[in-house]
């Protein structure tokens, strides 16, 4: 399994899962078996191109939305980022910050 994999896996199933799609239903919009889409979410291998073109349409999403996983890096690896944006931004964007960290915090 290569960590590239892995990522698009991982992609596919975060997107999948946020569209209120079950597996066995994206399977079927793409026509595979559920059980080779659970080994591509899981990283066993890359889907094809073939593969990639059908999963993005049935998503409604473009290619390149498969290859975003900048947020699925370690907690650690996040909070170093988070906190050298912080360490940047100015006094007015530190409070808009703040203030959309209160609000998310609100609505759990």
């Amino acid at each position: 399994m290569s960590s590239l994999s892995v990522l698009v896996g991982k992609r596919i199933r975060e997107i999948r899962e946020s569209k209120n799609i079950k597996q066995v239903e994206l399977a079927n919009m793409i026509d595979v078996e559920a059980t080779n889409l659970s080994k591509l979410e899981k990283g066993a291998h890359l889907p094809k191109e073939e593969n990639i073109r059908k999963i993005t349409k049935a998503l409604g999403i473009e290619v390149k939305d498969l290859f975003d996983f900048g947020h699925l890096q370690s907690r650690e690896k996040l909070l170093n980022v988070i906190q050298q944006i912080l360490l940047n931004a100015s006094d007015e964007e530190i409070q808009f910050f703040y203030k959309v960290l209160i609000s998310y915090k609100e609505l759990k």
